[in-house]
C-alpha cells in the first residue's frame, strides 16, 4: 500500500501497516484521489522508545483498548517451535519482499526488532533497485513515508515466521496509484529476481480492485511475472485487500458493488486473507481464530480511521475458476475465488513492529492488515521449502487438497463475515459481504495454517503441469 492522503478514503490497497489514521476519515467527498492511505501509527502511550523495549499485549490493553502480540506469541499461536526444534526456520531460503522506495531505516529496525524478541539476524538481508534508482527519501512525501512503514511491516512479519531464511528487499522508484501506476515496476523487479534464480517466495502487499486497471487487457500484460514464477517453481503470495468486499473507485470512493483485488485474484498467485488472533500472553488460543472484520469499530477507528477494514473475499471478474478450486465449485461458481488462505491481519490483535524512520530513536507498535499476514505465510513456505528440500512454487493445489483431506494443517475458521459499512457522500452505505463457515469460504479461503503440520505436510513436487487455470 501506498501513501495516504488526509482529504479522503483512498486505503483500497492490498495490505495496511501500521496502525494509526491521523487525519483519514470515511468520508470520500474530498476529491479525487492520488495514491493511498499512509501507514497506521499508534499516537499513544503504547509507543515506546526503542530503549523501552517492546509494548506487551496488556500494556496495549491499558493504552490503547486493544491487544498486541509479540513475535514469540505470533510463533507460538502458528505452531512453529515444533519446527524450529527441528531445525526447521527457513534456513536456505530466501524471502522475497518487494515494496515501493523502501525504508532508510529498514537494517537498524530490524536489529531493534531481533534484539527486542531475541531473534537472530537473518543471515542475510540485501536491497535491490533492478528496475531504477530510488529516489532519497523524502519525510515530508507520504508515499514515502507509507511505503517505509510498509516495508519495515513486510520485513519483520517474514522474519519473526522464518528466522533463518535470507530476505530480499526489491524496491522500485514509482509510486503505487489507485489507476495501476507502478504495477509495470513491480512486476519487472519481480522477473528480475525470477530469471537471476535470486528467490524462492515473493510477497506482495500490493493491489488495486481488478476494475480499477485501464482494460482488462491492460492487467493481463502484467501477468508475465507471474508465469514465469510458476515455470521456476517460485511461490508468490498478495494480500487480499483490508476492505471487506468494497475497494476505491480511481477517483478513491469506495465502491457499493463487491469487487477483489489483483494480483490477489491472480489463479498464478495465492491471495491471503485476514484474521483475529485470541491469544494469551503465552501465545496461545483463548479462543479460535475469527474472520478478520473491524468494519465499524470505534475503538479501532480511533487509530486507523473510520474505514471499513476487514479480510476481502469474493470472485475474480477477470478469472475463471482454476482446476484446483474445483472441489469449492458450490462457493466460487465458475469464478476464481479469493482468498486462498487466511493469517492474522487484525488491528485489534495486532502484531507488534519496530520503526525509525519517522525519526530517532524510533518506537514500537503495533501493525495490522492482510500486508502483515502474508508475509507471515512466506516465512511459512520458506520453511516448508527448506524441509521438502526444494521450492514449492504454487502452493494453491496443495492448499486444497490438504482442506478436502481434513489435513491438520489448516484450520477451518467458521466464525465472521467480510459484510463492511462506511459512511459515503453523507450516507451510511453496507456492502454485503459472505460468511465464514465449514470448508472454504470467500472471507478466510480454506482456513489458517498450523505451520508444524502444514510444511511436515508437504512433499516435493515431482513434476509441474501445464498452466493450471483456464483462463477468463
Amino acid at each position: 500500500m501506498s501513501a495516504r492522503h488526509k482529504i479522503l478514503v483512498t486505503a483500497a490497497v492490498a495490505g495496511c501497516t501500521l496502525l494509526g489514521g491521523a487525519g483519514i476519515t470515511g468520508s470520500a467527498a474530498a476529491g479525487p484521489a492520488t495514491g493511498f492511505p499512509a501507514g497506521h501509527d499508534f499516537a499513544s502511550s503504547a509507543q515506546q522508545p526503542s530503549s523501552g523495549g517492546p509494548p506487551s499485549s496488556a500494556v496495549c490493553l491499558e493504552n490503547l483498548g486493544i491487544a498486541c502480540y509479540s513475535a514469540l506469541q505470533v510463533e507460538r499461536a502458528y505452531d512453529l517451535p515444533p519446527l524450529y526444534a527441528r531445525g526447521l526456520d527457513g534456513r536456505g531460503r530466501t524471502i522475497v519482499i518487494v515494496d515501493p522506495f523502501g525504508s532508510p531505516t529498514l537494517g537498524h529496525d530490524l536489529r531493534v526488532f531481533d534484539s527486542g524478541f531475541g531473534l537472530p539476524a537473518p543471515p542475510s538481508l540485501r536491497v535491490l533497485q533492478p528496475v531504477g534508482k530510488v529516489p532519497a527519501y523524502n519525510p515530508k512525501d507520504p508515499a514515502m513515508v507509507e511505503a517505509a512503514g510498509e516495508t519495515t511491516v513486510d520485513v519483520e512479519a517474514a522474519h519473526e515466521i522464518a528466522p533463518g531464511a535470507n530476505i530480499l528487499v526489491l524496491e522500485t522508484p514509482v509510486a503505487e496509484t489507485l489507476t495501476g501506476g507502478g504495477f509495470a515496476q513491480f512486476v519487472a523487479a519481480e522477473n528480475y529476481v525470477i530469471t537471476h534464480n535470486l528467490g524462492d517466495v515473493i510477497s506482495q502487499s500490493f493491489g488495486i480492485p481488478e476494475r480499477n486497471f485501464p482494460s482488462r487487457a491492460a492487467l493481463l500484460r502484467l501477468r508475465y511475472a507471474y508465469i514465469s514464477a510458476y515455470r521456476h517453481h517460485i511461490t508468490v503470495l498478495a494480500a487480499s485487500n483490508d476492505l471487506g468486499v468494497t475497494g476505491p473507485r480511481k477517483a478513491g470512493l469506495l465502491r457499493t458493488q463487491r469487487i477483489v483485488d489483483w494480483p490477489a485474484s491472480d489463479p498464478l498467485v495465492t491471495g491471503v486473507g485476514g484474521t483475529t488472533l485470541h491469544l494469551t500472553a503465552a501465545g496461545r488460543r483463548a479462543s479460535p481464530d475469527t474472520a478478520w472484520n473491524e468494519s465499524g469499530s470505534a475503538t479501532v477507528a480511533r487509530y486507523a480511521g473510520t474505514l471499513p477494514w476487514a479480510s476481502s473475499g469474493g470472485v475474480s471478474a477477470i478469472f475463471t475458476r482454476p482446476a484446483y478450486q474445483d472441489p469449492v465449485r458450490t462457493m466460487v461458481g465458475s469464478r476464481r475465488g479469493v482468498p486462498d488462505v487466511a493469517l492474522s491481519a487484525s488491528f485489534s490483535g495486532g502484531v507488534v513492529t519496530f520503526e525509525s524512520f519517522t525519526g530517532a530513536p524510533g518506537v514500537w507498535k503495533p501493525g495490522g492488515g492482510t500486508s502483515v499476514a502474508t508475509p507471515e505465510l512466506a516465512g511459512v513456505v520458506a520453511i516448508a521449502d527448506q524441509y521438502a528440500h526444494t521450492r514449492l512454487g504454487l502452493i494453491n493445489p496443495a492448499l486444497y487438497r490438504l482442506e478436502q483431506a481434513h489435513a491438520p494443517g489448516i484450520v477451518d475458521i467458521t466464525k465472521g463475515t467480510n459484510t463492511v459499512s462506511f459512511v459515503q457522500n453523507g450516507k451510511t452505505v453496507t456492502v454485503q459481504g459472505y460468511s465464514a463457515g465449514p470448508g472454504y469460504d470467500l472471507v478466510t479461503g480454506v482456513g489458517t495454517i498450523d505451520a508444524a503440520r502444514f510444511v511436515l505436510d508437504q512433499e516435493a513436487p515431482a513434476s509441474r503441469a501445464p498452466l493450471c487455470h483456464r483462463r477468463g
